[in-house]
């Protein structure tokens, strides 16, 4: 059985950053409050070398916060696509883009809710339970145009369901009660300079890597 998955597809090897990450720069992850975050994105409508340069950052930037995914709005940018970097229940990696996704709806076969704790880089240090289907299938494109379709279970259905919830402007933090809300957002207060300094220090490490 294949140990990871490239854009939906089985690989027999893959380094431990994507390839996109090297050529990356780190942006700027906006957080939960700003306009961005809260309203839905634009179609993507050109595919071209500025969409390229766009994931490569977001690959980079999602290496540098330690996040399994990254929507394009949590860089300041509004156009529906996000990037993943995440293993599945079973250990298996996926890794890839999606642009222009959009969550299929699932039958009564596949809705078993999983309520397990879910963080985003865009509320940081925060973690709550959120009920989330345990299998997620998205259809969109890749970075040239191409149809893409993209299968998860488990913690990547999660991931898959949480970055395409982004793409319409919601962030995890809707889903929850307002009590639940505050107590993330108390989270977030606590924990948001160390998560920064975190950030930081990995930054740097990962530039050393690269001279």
């Amino acid at each position: 059985m294949p140990r990871v998955f490239v854009q939906g597809n089985p690989v027999d090897y893959y380094p431990r950053l994507a390839p996109e990450a090297r050529r990356g720069s780190v942006r700027r992850i906006t957080e939960v409050g700003e306009e961005v975050l809260h309203k839905p994105c634009r179609d993507v409508t050109e595919f071209g070398p500025d969409l390229a340069a766009l994931i490569d950052d977001m690959f980079l930037t999602m290496y540098v916060a330690d996040g399994a995914g990254l929507a394009a709005n949590q860089v300041g940018v509004d156009l529906r696509l996000f990037v993943y970097d995440c293993p599945d229940d079973d250990g298996i990696r996926h890794v890839g883009h999606i642009v222009n996704p959009v969550l299929e709806p699932l039958g009564a076969g596949g809705r078993r809710l999983l309520d397990e704790g879910e963080g985003c880089l865009s509320v940081p240090g925060a973690r709550m339970d959120v009920p989330r289907p345990d299998r997620a299938v998205v259809r969109g494109q890749d970075k040239d145009g191409r149809p893409l379709v993209v299968e998860g279970t488990g913690y990547f259905a999660r991931c898959l369901a949480h970055e395409t919830d982004h793409t319409h402007g919601y962030v995890y933090l809707d889903r929850l009660s307002k009590r639940e809300r505050r107590q993330a957002l108390r989270q977030t207060a606590d924990r948001r300079e160390e998560v920064f300094a975190r950030r930081a220090a990995k930054a740097a490490a990962l530039t050393a890597q690269e001279h």
